[in-house]
C-alpha cells in the first residue's frame, strides 16, 4: 500500500506543448493531480495515480533524444560496452524514441518497440523493423513468435513510464533467452533524494526506481539483478543488468556495496521521503523569492530548455509570463508553441538567447555543463544561470 509524501498540485501533461494559447485551446488543456507515495513493502515511489498512457504518448510527442549531444554520446558509450561485454547477436530495444540506440547496431540485428508513432515512423524509414505499439505481453508474443528470444534486451528511460510494472517484467521474460541480458536504465531515487530534483515527478515518470525496489519486484518474474551502475544521465540514473534467476551471472561487488548504500541512505524508510518533502517546499519558496527579486530589479529572466522537468517547477511554483520572460530551447518542434500549462512562449535560442538576457534558469540542469561550454559568450558578458538543484541559486 503507498502512502502520500509529495503533493506536486495541479498539473498539465508534460509533452504536451500548445500550439496557440487561445480561449478554445487553454479549455481543453488536460490537467491532473501530482502526487507521490511510497510502497513500504515494495520500497517503490510512484505516482499516487497515473495518468492514462494513451494521452502521453502520441504522434505528437515532442522529445528527440538524438538532438542532445550529451544523449547521442551516451548512447553511443553504453551501446559498445554492451556489445563488447555481451557480444549479443540478436536485440529488442523497449522505447527506441528517434533511434539515438538502435543505430549503432546493424539493421538486420535488433528490433524496436516504440508507442510514439512519429518517433517510430523516424526509425522504420532508416529501415529499422519498429512496432509502434506499447510494451505488454501481447507485443511481446508476438515479436516472440516473428523475431524468436533476443541476446540483449535494452531499455532508457522507458519501463519507469509503464504503470503494471509485473506485466512489463513478465513480457521482457518471454523475450529474453535463456543467457540473455535485460539492460534497463531510469532515473535513480537515490538522485532525486540527494539532489532534492523534485522535478523528477511528472506524469510521464510513474515509478522512481531503486536497486531495493527493483529486485523485490522483478523476482516475481523469475528475473534476477546481478550488476548495476549509477550514472550521471538525466540528472542521475540508475542502470540495472538482469538475467534469468538461474542463470550463471554471480552479483557483482558494485551492486552488494549499492544495497548497502541504499539502506544508509534510508531509502527504504518512509522519514527519509517525509524529510525530502520539507526541502522541496523550501525549494518552491526560494525559488520565487529569487525571481521575484530579480524582477523587482528590471532583470530579464529566460529558461533555458523546455523541458519536462521544468513544467513541473513552474506549475509547481506558480511560475508564468510574470517571471519568466520566455523560453529557448533547440529542439524545433518546440519552437513557435507555449509551455504546458504556464503557457510561457517557447523561442529558438538563435532568436531569444540575446544580449538582453541577464539571467537564465536552467531547466535543462542535467544539461548544464554542455549548456555552460556552448553559452560561454553569456557568461563571458556577465550572464548568469539560475539552478534549483540541490539548492536554489545563481552561478
Amino acid at each position: 500500500m503507498k502512502i502520500k509524501f509529495l503533493n506536486l498540485g495541479k498539473q498539465p501533461i508534460t509533452n504536451s506543448f500548445l500550439k496557440n494559447v487561445d480561449k478554445k485551446t487553454i479549455n481543453k488543456e488536460f490537467f491532473y493531480n501530482l502526487s507521490v507515495g511510497f510502497d513500504k513493502k515494495s520500497y517503490l515511489v510512484s505516482l499516487m495515480k497515473h495518468v492514462d498512457p494513451k494521452k502521453q504518448f502520441t504522434d505528437q510527442y515532442a522529445h528527440r533524444a538524438s538532438q542532445s549531444r550529451t544523449m547521442r554520446k551516451s548512447f553511443k558509450e553504453i551501446a559498445s560496452k554492451l556489445k563488447k561485454r555481451f557480444k549479443p547477436r540478436k536485440c529488442l530495444e523497449i522505447g527506441s524514441n528517434d533511434g539515438v540506440f538502435i543505430k549503432n547496431f546493424k539493421k538486420n540485428q535488433v528490433v524496436a518497440v516504440e508507442p510514439c508513432t512519429n518517433l517510430a515512423k523516424i526509425t522504420q524509414a532508416a529501415g529499422y523493423k519498429t512496432y509502434g505499439k506499447f510494451w505488454n505481453e501481447k507485443i511481446a508474443l508476438k515479436i516472440k513468435k516473428l523475431h524468436g528470444q533476443f541476446d540483449l534486451i535494452f531499455s532508457a528511460n522507458t519501463i519507469s513510464h509503464i504503470p503494471n510494472l509485473e506485466e512489463v517484467f513478465k513480457s521482457v521474460s518471454f523475450d529474453l533467452k535463456e543467457k540473455g541480458v535485460f539492460v534497463f536504465e531510469d532515473p535513480y531515487i537515490g538522485s532525486v533524494i540527494l539532489n532534492n530534483s523534485y522535478d523528477q515527478f511528472y506524469d510521464e515518470h510513474v515509478h522512481l526506481f531503486s536497486l531495493i525496489s527493483i529486485s523485490k519486484i522483478i523476482s516475481k518474474s523469475n528475473l534476477k539483478v546481478f550488476d548495476v551502475e549509477i550514472t550521471k544521465n538525466h540528472g542521475g540514473s540508475i542502470r540495472f543488468y538482469v538475467s534469468r534467476v538461474d542463470s550463471n551471472f554471480k552479483e557483482t561487488k558494485r551492486l552488494k556495496l549499492l544495497k548497502f548504500k541504499e539502506i544508509k541512505q534510508g531509502l527504504h524508510k518512509f522519514k527519509t521521503y517525509k524529510k525530502f518533502s520539507s526541502r522541496v517546499s523550501k525549494s518552491k519558496k526560494d525559488l520565487v523569492e529569487l525571481l521575484k527579486t530579480l524582477k523587482i530589479k528590471n532583470k530579464k529572466i529566460i529558461s533555458y530548455g523546455a523541458t519536462y522537468k521544468s513544467a513541473t517547477i513552474f506549475n509547481y511554483c506558480d511560475i508564468g509570463t510574470d517571471l519568466i520572460d520566455y523560453v529557448v530551447d533547440t529542439t524545433t518542434n518546440k519552437q513557435g508553441k507555449f509551455t504546458p500549462g504556464k503557457h510561457i512562449p517557447i523561442l529558438s535560442p538563435e532568436i531569444g538567447f540575446d544580449n538582453s538576457v541577464d539571467y537564465a534558469f536552467l531547466g535543462a540542469w542535467n544539461f548544464k555543463k554542455e549548456i555552460k561550454d556552448k553559452e560561454k559568450d553569456f557568461l563571458k558578458r556577465g550572464g548568469k544561470f539560475i539552478v534549483h538543484v540541490p539548492k536554489v541559486k545563481i552561478i
